[in-house]
């Protein structure tokens, strides 16, 4: 397996396509595959460390998931809460003109009928509101009441549409524990598994990697407003310097940092029954299939569970992975994974989007661990 995945990283690296890079397997409990490789900021020749610490983007979403899990384990929030009664400003319309019963699990499953961005092409700059990963002056109240005045793609359970949603459901965690959202992360998940270098700031900027883009022939550096296509080619604002502004509101969907250590030990204390942030039953349940027989458009064989995709299918998911797996990613670089039945942890994280997370690495990488 060593070799493989080497292998992979070392081409990933040599063609341009990965910049810097940190991938950890854990098997069982024990480390079986770490290394990191390439820079944490090429130009002036910094490597990439164990420890380096990367911008998260939507590595951010299992994290504050999370914590609105441990608010139900004690009693403090409930999957069933409408979040209007959190969040008074937040009112949107379902398509017929009623306003929307979103719940918490809806938002947890992506299926609150909410989607990412407006158009600023059409929309007034008054009512243009913020996705977490562009920077901004707004905060919670403000952003979401924008949000509000959208309607929503359908009514709430009826369709999985990845989304704001998570921003909406940090929102309601900071309102439930009255403090930053940040803080109540720190409180409920990153403090009690020792994350130190996991949080909306940066616990040692020297440690911290610059994040480049995907171009041809190879990545380039960002921009402090960089516009990069996704995978249906449509645009990106990237603000790395967001992370800095103490205005922005704290995006549960995209505003983390951290370390690939610090998110094995995440991942594996969910794979291992949720302790000490979980209960049991609650971190069991944090891997099932959240969302019925509701189909994810263009995602065949796979579902969604509290945390990310269930893979239901691996054919049909052209994945490696045992069925029950799941797995997410963020778009700074980053892919993870857990497979309960192999007993797998993986964390493949990099400083380049959005190859690192929809890219042909991490999918490669993949099939190298399990010699697919």
């Amino acid at each position: 397996m060593k070799m493989q995945i080497d292998a992979v990283i070392d081409k990933a690296i040599m063609a341009g396509k990965i910049v810097g890079t940190v991938v950890i397997v854990v098997r069982e409990g024990e480390t079986v595959y770490s290394r990191a490789a390439g820079y944490a900021d090429r130009e002036i020749g910094k490597p990439a460390e164990t420890q380096t610490i990367f911008r998260l983007a939507s590595v951010t979403k299992p994290l504050v998931a999370a914590t609105a899990l441990a608010l139900v384990d004690k009693g403090r929030l409930a999957l069933s809460d409408l979040v209007s009664n959190y969040l008074p400003y937040f009112r949107p319309r379902q398509p017929d003109g009623e306003i929307a019963d979103i719940t918490i699990h809806h938002l947890l499953t992506h299926t609150a009928g909410l989607s990412y961005g407006a158009d600023s092409k059409t929309t007034p700059l008054e009512r243009l509101y913020n996705g977490g990963l562009a920077d901004t002056d707004l905060d919670f109240e403000e952003n979401f009441s924008r949000l509000s005045t959208f309607p929503l793609l359908a009514m709430p359970g009826t369709l999985w549409s990845y989304s704001i949603a998570i921003d909406v459901l940090g929102a309601v965690i900071a309102q439930i524990e009255a403090c930053s959202l940040g803080e109540a992360v720190r409180r409920h998940v990153t403090e009690p598994l020792g994350m130190d270098d996991t949080d909306f700031s940066v616990s040692d900027p020297e440690r911290l990697a610059t994040p480049y883009a995907d171009s041809i022939p190879a990545a380039v550096r960002m921009s402090d407003c960089h516009l990069v296509p996704d995978s249906d080619g449509n645009l990106m604002t990237f603000a790395p310097t967001r992370l800095f502004n103490p205005k922005a509101f704290q995006s549960g969907g995209a505003g983390m940092v951290g370390t690939a250590p610090d998110l094995i030990t995440f991942l594996e204390a969910v794979r291992r029954g949720g302790t000490p942030i979980l209960k049991n039953e609650t971190a069991k349940t944090a891997l099932l299939n959240q969302i019925g027989k509701i189909l994810r458009p263009g995602e065949p064989g796979q579902g969604f569970s509290f945390l990310g995709a269930l893979i239901q299918d691996p054919i049909l998911a052209e994945v490696p992975m045992s069925k029950g797996s799941v797995t997410w990613g963020g778009v700074y670089g980053h892919n993870w994974f857990i497979d309960p039945i192999e007993g797998i942890s993986t964390a493949i994280m990099s400083n380049t989007a959005v190859e690192g997370c929809l890219g042909s690495y991490p999918k490669d990488i993949a099939r190298a661990i399990y010699g697919a």
